[in-house]
This record gives C-alpha cells, sequence and structure tokens, in this order.
C-alpha cells in the first residue's frame, strides 16, 4: 500500500471561533507531520492535506469529534510520495474566494446530483451545464456538452453571470467543480439572482470519477488538482501533466517538447510575458536547490499552489 493518504475536505458551517481552531489544528498537523493546506473561516473549512494513515485518521477523528464537521465532505486518495511540500493553515474571509457579501452556502445550495444524473443532464437539451473552474482547469479536461465561464479566478464567476446569464433565459442550470465546494458558493448565488432550478455535482470531479464505471465515464483528458500529482486521470492515476514553476500552469507533453519550456523557468503559456531577467533569476533558483540537493540539505523550492478561488 502507497504511504501517503491524502485528504480533501470542506464543509460551509459557522465557525465563530475560526482563529483559535485554526491554532489547534496547525498543532495537531505539525505534531502528526502533515502537510498540504487547510483554510479556515467563519464560513467554514476547507482544504486538501496528505500524511501517513494514522496521521490522517487523527486527523479526521480530530473534526468526526466536533457536532459542527457532521456531513463534511470529505475523500481520501493514495499516493506513493508526499505531494506536498510544507504545512499551511490560514485563517481567511472565504474558504473559497468569491467575495460577494451575505453570500452563506450553509443556508441554502442547489440540488446535489450524483454521477448517475449527472450523465442525464449532460444529455438534457434544456440544461445549461457550466464549468466553474478557472481556465488553466478547463484546458486539460472537462465534460461534454459544458461551457466554460473563462475565469482566471472564481471572483470573476459573478460578473459572467450578470453578463451572460439570465434566469429568464436559462431555467436549468447544473454545474461542477474538481471537489464541489466552488459549486456550493456558485449555486448560493445564482438561487439569491433568481435562478429557480439549480443543480451541482456531488463530490465534484474527484468523486465522479471514483463512482462512474469506465463504460460510462463522461469525462474527457485529465482533472487539475491542488498538490504535486498536477492532475489525475480517469482511473484517477496522476496524469501526464507537469506544473510550470515559473507562472504554475499545467503543462502537457507537448509543451515540454516546445523551444519556450525550461523547467523551472518557462513554458509556452508564460514565455512571452516574462523578462530576460525574471528567466536568469529562475535558473539561478534552480542552482541553488540543486546545490542544496547536493549537500544533503532541505531547499523547499517554489511556491507550487494555486489560487483555487
Amino acid at each position: 500500500m502507497p504511504a501517503v493518504v491524502i485528504a480533501a475536505l470542506y464543509k460551509f458551517v459557522a465557525l465563530p471561533d475560526a482563529a483559535a481552531l485554526r491554532d489547534t489544528l496547525e498543532a495537531l498537523c505539525l505534531d502528526q507531520h502533515i502537510r498540504g493546506t487547510l483554510l479556515i473561516a467563519s464560513e467554514g473549512i476547507n482544504g486538501t492535506v496528505a500524511g501517513a494513515p494514522a496521521a490522517i485518521a487523527a486527523l479526521r477523528d480530530f473534526l468526526a469529534a466536533d457536532s459542527r464537521f457532521d456531513g463534511l465532505e470529505y475523500k481520501e486518495s493514495r499516493h506513493e510520495e508526499q505531494p506536498f511540500l510544507r504545512l499551511k493553515v490560514r485563517l481567511k474571509r472565504e474558504i473559497v474566494t468569491m467575495g460577494v457579501a451575505d453570500t452563506d452556502p450553509a443556508s441554502r445550495t442547489g440540488t446535489y446530483v450524483d454521477a448517475q444524473t449527472w450523465n442525464a443532464l449532460l444529455d438534457d437539451p434544456d440544461t445549461l451545464v457550466i464549468d466553474t473552474r478557472n481556465d488553466y482547469e478547463v484546458a486539460i479536461g472537462r465534460f461534454d456538452n459544458a461551457i466554460s465561464p473563462d475565469t482566471q479566478h472564481f471572483r470573476e464567476f459573478p460578473d459572467y453571470v450578470q453578463r451572460e446569464l439570465d434566469p429568464n433565459r436559462q431555467r436549468k442550470i447544473a454545474m461542477y467543480c474538481t471537489g464541489g465546494i466552488r459549486c456550493e458558493k456558485a449555486s448560493h448565488y445564482l438561487l439569491k439572482q433568481g435562478f429557480s432550478e439549480v443543480y451541482h455535482l456531488k463530490g465534484g470531479i474527484l468523486q465522479y470519477l471514483e463512482d462512474v464505471a469506465p463504460e460510462d465515464n463522461r469525462w474527457q483528458g485529465e482533472c487539475f488538482v491542488f498538490d504535486e500529482r498536477v492532475a489525475v486521470d480517469k482511473s484517477l492515476n496522476q496524469g501526464q501533466h507537469r506544473l510550470c514553476r515559473a507562472c504554475r500552469h499545467p503543462v502537457s507533453e507537448p509543451d515540454r517538447q516546445h523551444p519556450h519550456y525550461e523547467e523551472g523557468v518557462s513554458c509556452p503559456h508564460c514565455y512571452p510575458t516574462q523578462s530576460e531577467v525574471n528567466r536568469a533569476r529562475a535558473r539561478e533558483r534552480i542552482r541553488q536547490v540543486r546545490l542544496a540537493e547536493a549537500r544533503g540539505n532541505s531547499h523547499l523550492g517554489p511556491r507550487t499552489d494555486h489560487d483555487d478561488g
């Protein structure tokens, strides 16, 4: 069995003691040598972390002992190596950033649908299927018949709704995202804007890939994930995409053969906007990392996390 368990979790729930909870969770994760990111806010908890099976079990037991986390959206996967470089337990205003005041998914969201119902919605000509993820995620995989808002950040989603959608025209909307959290906030927002029939895929793409047999699986491409695996395929195995360390954009095998790709320095997506000075700095950083590794020292290297909100 692989030595590392990866746990993805979230729940919208009122947490007036968010600051104290952050401190407690950080201490627990440090004690258990857990890495990854946990976001704590007054509206709930969100994160993906990884560690030894017993360590992740300790974290899950801690959350299960708090009745506020009953119904926590939680899923585990396995990996051969630790997919995170560091631990971050952060106190935030929102656990997924939309930037709209008075947004409370804990009070009201759209209708959850399971994987089999989701396939039917994909085929329903009266349903508008929206991928609520960001453009770099959509670029490497999506459901057929889905449209993308072409957002770079989730906080752009409300502008997309105001600009492109109308409750008098799109009466039936179905949405999906990686693990379900963005859709909960997006569905709450749509309901407040007057859309009456709003659905979202429970557990997101990752739950769909886990539940649906290959012959019924409608996913196309790979699914971006927010850890060192970068992406997973339809079988939830690590995909072929890697991460550009300069711009944090997923790069495919053809991208890595492009003349503008230089590991840790640039890729076809960011090369046109990079200066030679920045590329020189990146090359020097890589040199320092390799020197540290040769000496047997730890060097965390560049950030790899994305702003998924």
